[in-house]
């Protein structure tokens, strides 16, 4: 017996005295990476959000799977990365922005093997929908699937194969997945070793969440913003956006589900709709979810001569945090980080972010704060990001930035 086995029965042994004793339950659990935090699993298995991308826009004319008069006989195969795990999950596929129905004949679920778009041999498995194989879905519409049941790993990759045989309009997608995925000719949902995936996309195609039914996780977490929470600037496939990066020390316990939009600004349309009018469709109907981290504004500032003030912004962010409050969420505000260098953050438009993050650390907001300005910033020169933290562009963060944004979240404030 290892040292570490040790200590789980002994954890197991004390725990079973405490429970005898009238105490406190705490369940143990074995997970891919040590979490910092220890939270009892839930009694009941519930829905809880593994994965999850905004739909922004319609796919381009020139796309592969989409554009105003769609493609037929496609597949595209959607690689999205889970943050918990569970013993079954279903599916939500968008309309949101098609004008004429899709129409689904295929549709498929399996786990990733290696780094291609081939399935862990076993298990691929058809999706369906109210028991049927082929579903429509109207325009505007989304749809929930059946579960699926499969055991679902964490911090693991899954592939979502979707099949539409006939032209159906512009494809509702998120584009800068930060992820490539896969294109085939025909109804390839069915093929496990994925060779006849012999195109690539950099966007996500039709889905647009993934829930896993669980008794392990406690709930999920949801990071709302723009480029820098959608994760642009990050190594495409490595999972490196600081979302990614709080799941990784969350250790499975609760799912983070990435509600970033790249170019989305709070007050009003950028790209996709502003923060305000997508926060209840975007955030609050994530399934299991109690806990927001907002993470938005920098867009609505460097829009000079025509940026909002720093009054309007801070309105804006009460908002959010008000609605959230009615439904009983806990609300975490983060400030707005470093810009110097960038053509677009002018001496006004510096002004007015450090106006709004001085109401943001007031704690008249939110329930708490994770300062990313203060994380990001050169100690040398407090408008810019620090080198190292920096992608080149001066507004969004490298790799080693989002590792410290991930970890400049106070897990006990969540």
């Amino acid at each position: 017996m290892n040292k570490r086995q040790g200590y789980v029965n002994l954890a197991a042994l004390m725990a079973t005295v405490a429970l005898i004793c009238g105490g406190i339950y705490l369940g143990v659990g074995s997970f891919k990476k040590k979490p910092e935090v220890r939270t009892p699993p839930a009694a009941v298995p519930e829905w809880i959000g593994t994965w999850s991308a905004s739909p922004v826009a319609a796919a381009a004319a020139t796309s592969a799977v989409g554009g105003p008069s769609g493609r037929d006989g496609r597949s595209v195969r959607n690689v999205v990365h889970t943050s918990i795990g569970g013993t079954a999950a279903r599916v939500t596929f968008s309309n949101l922005y098609g004008t004429e129905p899709l129409r689904i004949t295929g549709a498929s679920l399996a786990v990733r093997a290696g780094s291609g778009p081939a399935a862990v041999e076993g298990s691929l498995r058809r999706i369906t929908f109210d028991g049927a194989y082929e579903v429509t879905v109207e325009p505007g519409g989304r749809i929930v699937s059946d579960p699926v049941v499969l055991r679902i790993p964490y911090d693991d990759d899954l592939l979502i194969s979707v099949h539409t045989p006939a032209p159906g309009g512009p494809v509702t997608t998120h584009p800068h997945a930060v992820q490539t995925s896969y294109l085939a000719d025909g109804d390839a949902t069915r093929d496990e070793t994925g060779d006849a995936y012999e195109e690539r996309t950099s966007s996500w195609h039709h889905v647009t969440a993934v829930d896993v039914l669980t008794s392990q996780a406690r709930g999920a977490i949801v990071a709302v913003g723009d480029s820098i929470t959608d994760g642009v600037s990050a190594t495409p496939g490595a999972n490196k956006r600081w979302p990614d990066v709080l799941a990784d020390r969350l250790g499975g316990r609760y799912g983070v589900l990435n509600q970033g939009i790249s170019g989305n600004r709070l007050l009003e349309y950028g790209r996709g709709p502003s923060t305000l009018e997508r926060f209840d469709r975007d955030v609050l109907a994530r399934s299991g979810a109690r806990t927001v981290i907002v993470a938005i504004g920098i867009n609505d500032v460097l829009r000079a001569p025509h940026a909002p003030t720093a009054d309007h912004v801070t309105a804006g962010l009460t908002e959010l945090a008000d609605r959230a409050h009615a439904r009983g969420w806990r609300v975490i505000g983060s400030t707005l980080a470093p810009c110097g260098g960038h053509p677009r953050c002018t001496a006004s438009a510096e002004a007015e972010r450090l106006k709004i993050n001085t109401s943001i650390r007031s704690g008249d907001i939110f329930d708490a704060v994770v300062d990313f300005d203060a994380a990001l910033r050169d100690p040398y020169a407090p408008g810019r990001l620090r080198p190292v933290y920096d992608s080149g562009d001066h507004l969004h963060p490298s790799d080693a930035g989002f590792v410290r944004m991930g970890t400049a979240v106070d897990l006990a404030a969540l």
